[in-house]
């Protein structure tokens, strides 16, 4: 519609003002609530053509389409703005063309189309998965899934950062105050377990430089100088060196945290087609690194330490390699980009989903590689995102005062249980079945509330508004969902006895605005595609269920009396049902049949 709209407006422009205009310079948008129309032509672009005011080179525009476009059959000017009501007929035609594909707006990838790879989720081995992790792992399958539904071959992968600084501190904790506990002696979750050592190396290493400075500078001298951040790092330089006992101590460690997360993510529905370790790639880093300084690009200070002069590009000089050799995070970087190019040759941009807090770090790398003239260098991406809040402030991972994944999600479930129970949207279900259901809504109540927000922006969650069955949020899309599946249950028999096939009766208000809705899908996916946006798809759908739901309490639909106008509304509702089911599905959200 909206390229032969573009096309008409072109003839009209031609005709009517003797002008030349391009596609670009007309503005297309939907047209304002408020007023009648379906698409609004910007006028204001096009008066230096036309020589008149926004008024009257509307109206000339609009009679001129009225009379010979076969799409618009009314129009109205307000100001500088030109409404466009779209004939029936478009939308008839339209609902005729979609009902039946199966996945309609989804672009199936070939073995052509453009190879992205998708870096989420990037834990520590230190620590349990918490609510920032969430964010990154929710934000970065759907973002993932997104792509895939617009017609690019995806690879999902993580990145785990299993060996540094941050680790030998949770190692060298247990090895000294652990007693040999174990996730199996203690009954604790492997990823916590760690977790609880890495805290407590806080705690001890606070206790053995107390009183504290008085400033940060002191206190981050003081830690530095301490005996414990010593022992921290000559277990570093013990690892590095191949060490058995460390290496030991290490792989036993991080099998515990590897057990843990692998539960965490079945629950939260994530999932990846390769894992990389920092372990397997910093080597290759300091490959890089090397090569940097054998081609004069990076340079060495006199104490050792290996940098990269990176001011000629409006940034800083950044360290590579420490001075005792030993690599940081930088360094596996360097390596793991490098790595990922070499095993996927056809591979045409790497997304990072990753906080903003290292906007900075990943300047800095992409400016590195091309420093070092490496072709791909161009299609490196850092999906920046904003921090989770909570309702008590900031988390701190090192303070254990961050909010735990494992218990959000069982909060979550529990939460969803006690109101699903509430409001009797259990009946008729077993233990097996409603436990299904909690934990579904669950997880589309804490998917939605996150992917609804624009990921670039700073979000306040609160588990107790994402619940809710009311509002924008994901149980009200799921329920609708469900509803629609009763209908359509109520009208099976007609759906499986009409003989007549469809006729499409005059459409009303209701009706015109659910076809509008799902005729935009396949633009929403792609501009979703397009700005790495899955609040684009969440509120699309969010549009879409609302205005199911107005239509649900205004007209009936399984009304076997007038069995051809029940029939179409049946159609578009199982309609409405699969794009809500699609649009779900790429923010890895399910939705049930039954609440």
């Amino acid at each position: 519609m909206k390229e032969q709209l573009l096309q008409e407006i072109r003839h009209a422009v031609q005709e009517l003002f003797s002008a030349q205009v391009t596609e670009k310079d007309i503005i297309l948008q939907p047209t304002n609530k408020e007023y009648t129309g379906d698409t609004t032509l910007v006028t204001f672009s096009l008066t230096k053509l036309s020589k008149k005011k926004p008024e009257e080179t509307g109206t000339l525009i609009g009679e001129y389409l009225k009379k010979n476009s076969k799409l618009v059959s009314s129009f109205e000017v307000v100001k500088g703005f030109l409404n466009l009501t779209i004939t029936d007929s478009y939308w008839k035609n339209f609902i005729i063309e979609t009902l039946p594909k199966e996945n309609f707006g989804f672009t199936p990838p070939t073995e052509k189309s453009p190879q992205v790879m998708v870096e989420y989720s990037s834990p520590n081995t230190n620590k349990p998965l918490h609510l920032g992790h969430i964010r990154n792992n929710l934000l970065g399958y759907s973002v993932a899934e997104i792509l895939k539904a617009t017609g690019n071959r995806v690879v999902k992968v993580n990145m785990v950062n299993d060996r540094g600084i941050h680790i030998c501190k949770s190692m060298l904790a247990w090895a000294k105050w652990g007693n040999g506990e174990t996730p199996q002696s203690s009954g604790i979750k492997g990823d916590h377990l760690i977790g609880k050592y890495y805290v407590l190396f806080d705690k001890k290493l606070k206790e053995e430089i107390n009183p504290v400075p008085s400033t940060e500078e002191n206190t981050e001298e003081a830690e530095k100088n301490s005996a414990l951040m010593k022992e921290v790092q000559q277990m570093l330089r013990n690892w590095e060196a191949g060490d058995k006992e460390t290496i030991a101590l290490w792989k036993m460690m991080n099998s515990w945290a590897y057990e843990g997360f692998d539960v965490t993510y079945k629950n939260l529905g994530i999932d990846f087609d390769k894992i990389y370790y920092e372990s397997e790639t910093y080597l290759l880093g300091k490959k890089i690194v090397e090569e940097g300084l054998s081609k004069k690009i990076f340079y060495k200070k006199e104490d050792g330490s290996v940098w990269v002069n990176l001011t000629d590009v409006g940034l800083d000089e950044k360290v590579l390699l420490r001075s005792d050799g030993t690599s940081i995070y930088i360094t596996q970087d360097l390596g793991t980009a490098q790595l990922r190019f070499d095993d996927y040759r056809e591979l045409e941009q790497l997304i990072y989903v990753v906080g903003n807090e290292q906007d900075y770090h990943f300047k800095v790398l992409k400016e590195i590689f091309k420093k070092l003239e490496r072709p791909w260098a161009y299609g490196l991406f850092h999906l920046s995102y904003g921090m989770v809040d909570l309702p008590s402030g900031k988390m701190k991972s090192r303070e254990g005062t961050v909010v735990d994944a494992d218990d959000l999600i069982h909060e979550m479930n529990e939460t969803a249980k006690t109101t699903t129970e509430q409001l009797g949207k259990v009946e008729g279900l077993s233990k097996e079945e409603a436990e299904k259901l909690y934990h579904t809504l669950a997880m589309g109540a804490l998917k939605y509330f996150i992917l609804k927000v624009d990921p670039k922006k700073r979000m306040l969650f609160n588990p107790a508004d994402s619940i809710d069955f009311n509002g924008n949020t994901g149980p009200f899309i799921q329920y609708t969902h469900a509803r629609i599946y009763s209908v359509l249950e109520k009208g099976k028999k007609i759906l499986s006895e009409n003989k007549t096939g469809l006729e499409i009766p005059e459409l009303n208000a209701e009706e015109k605005e659910i076809i509008k809705i799902i005729h935009r899908f396949p633009e929403t996916l792609q501009e979703a595609g397009r700005e790495f946006s899955p609040a684009a798809i969440a509120n699309y759908v969010y549009e879409l269920a609302k205005a199911f739901n107005h239509f649900y309490h205004l007209h009936t639909i399984a009304d076997a009396e007038n069995i051809p106008l029940s029939f179409f509304r049946l159609k578009l509702s199982g309609l409405t049902a699969q794009i809500i089911r699609q649009s779900m599905a790429v923010l890895g959200i399910e939705v049930p049949v039954r609440m």
